[in-house]
């Protein structure tokens, strides 16, 4: 999502670029890419008015810093008017002083209201809460048993029962949780094709009913500007404390997230980016706007990883690079820790410059591409063949590439590129990259003696190359000497 706006933006700071100053005529020329940008997006046009206009502003107002490049300088200026436009801060969920918190869930149907609260039970786990689900849609068939599943493959319990009063059920659910030690109520609410009076009365119903501390718009963000519409209704009829924005990984256009907060007053705290249930991330407005503006997200990236990665796997594994033991087993685990992070092309979108560099097509390519096949063939060896790769000859590549369903081009591929990564590997692990070398690495670096830590070669380089590099000087110089 927000590839639109992406594209858009950069127009506008490719614009100011090799600009001296800000002026008039070269900022109204950049606010107008802005502005094309953010309606291409299908963001509220009131919303588009009101941002252009303190963009403008501010970037007529703002004096150059020494030494800040005019364009740099716009660039914040749209980033920060971007993180105000969606919230500023990071909006938290509410907790009760005493008893359990109560999350109440709501909104149209097909928005994702069951899965979205499947995903938050299981993240409210893992931070150490303990949430009880409670199936109040008695309107979508086999809604019950659908929270009963996400919630069993979560490990979370799950309250309902079969013919009851959605009011009746949330009511007893509560009081359960009290009862039983829960700290935290999940709501998941019955929703409509469109809003009307039978379902909002339920749910202030339910509301009255269960006290929530927080009533959270579920919104899809596929659907555009109508789900703004629907937010300020519902927020007429109940008093909403934030949102949920799913489907961020679709190809929507983001203008109903960008629009949400100014247009409906509700602020987004989770946004879901994929179906898995750990894909529901909490949403922080700085972060989302350097996301958007093709900056990445470096902080995301490291809860990404610090999430999936057992931390004493990765100080295991710090140690096998530092003694160049890297294994094809190594290299199998970390494929692994990749995809459980949300795949390689969401893993580069979150490194600074890799978001705008990636086309659709490529980030596809990089993840469904070599990397599946890799999988394959290093699934079908032998675990001695995964630890020493060295041994596999030619009547071991064509077992190997019968078992994975892969060429033996395949196959020899893979343990060239392995091979060659592991050389690369060692040469970084001699200059201290993978651990405690590393001071010493950097006074390497900068007197020039890298090449002796990695053994009389460079990175960039055999020592036989540099030879031939010295002797091609030599022989230049004997040249200017007979003319």
């Amino acid at each position: 999502m927000f590839e639109t706006v992406t594209e858009g933006l950069g127009r506008a700071f490719r614009r100011m670029l090799g600009r001296d100053r800000l002026t008039e005529a070269n900022v109204a020329e950049a606010v107008e890419d802005v502005r094309m940008a953010l309606l291409e997006a299908d963001v509220d046009l009131g919303v588009v008015q009101g941002f252009v206009d303190r963009v403008r502003e501010k970037a007529l107002g703002a004096g150059v810093a020494a030494g800040v490049d005019p364009g740099q300088q716009f660039v914040k200026i749209v980033h920060d008017g971007l993180a105000s436009l969606l919230g500023g801060r990071r909006a938290e969920l509410r907790r009760a002083v005493s008893g359990p918190t109560v999350i109440m869930l709501c909104g149209l149907q097909g928005t994702g209201k069951t899965t979205t609260a499947g995903k938050l039970a299981a993240r409210l786990l893992r931070e150490g809460r303990s949430p009880l689900l409670v199936a109040a849609d008695m309107q979508r068939p086999a809604a019950v048993e659908q929270l009963r599943v996400l919630g069993e493959a979560a490990g979370v319990p799950v309250h309902w029962r079969a013919g009851g009063r959605p009011v009746d059920i949330c009511r007893q659910a509560v009081q359960a949780a009290r009862l039983g030690g829960q700290d935290t109520v999940i709501l998941d609410t019955a929703g409509r094709l469109a809003v009307d009076d039978a379902l909002m009365g339920e749910l202030g119903q339910i509301a009255l009913a269960a006290a929530p501390h927080e009533i959270l718009y579920v919104c899809d963000a596929m659907i555009g500007q109508s789900a703004v519409g629907t937010a300020r209704e519902f927020g007429r009829r109940l008093a909403l404390t934030g949102a949920v924005m799913t489907k961020l990984d679709s190809d929507a256009r983001g203008g109903a997230a960008l629009s949400l907060l100014e247009t409906a007053g509700v602020p987004i705290k989770y946004v879901a980016t994929g179906e898995k249930p750990g894909d529901l991330e909490e949403f922080h407005p700085d972060r989302m706007a350097s996301r958007i503006l093709g900056m990445g997200d470096v902080v995301s990236l490291v809860e990404k990883a610090q999430a999936v990665v057992d931390q004493k796997e990765a100080a295991r594994l710090q140690e096998r690079l530092a003694a160049n033991s890297f294994t094809l087993e190594d290299f199998l685990r970390q494929m692994g820790n990749l995809r459980r992070m949300g795949g390689i092309k969401d893993v580069l979108k979150l490194v600074p410059g890799m978001g705008a560099a990636l086309g659709g097509a490529d980030a596809e390519k990089l993840d469904e591409g070599p990397f599946r096949g890799f999988e394959a063939i290093i699934q079908s060896m032998t675990v001695r063949e995964r630890r020493q790769p060295e041994i596999i000859d030619t009547r071991r590549r064509v077992r190997i590439a019968r078992g994975s369903g892969r060429p033996v081009k395949d196959v020899s591929d893979l343990l060239r590129q392995f091979a060659e990564m592991r050389r690369m590997m060692g040469r970084m692990g001699k200059l201290g990259m993978f651990g405690g070398g590393g001071a010493e690495a950097m006074r390497a670096l900068a007197s020039g003696r890298a090449g002796e830590l990695a053994g009389g070669r460079s990175l960039h380089g055999s020592k036989k190359a540099g030879t031939r590099a010295q002797r091609k000087k030599k022989k230049d110089r004997k040249k200017k000497r007979r003319k």
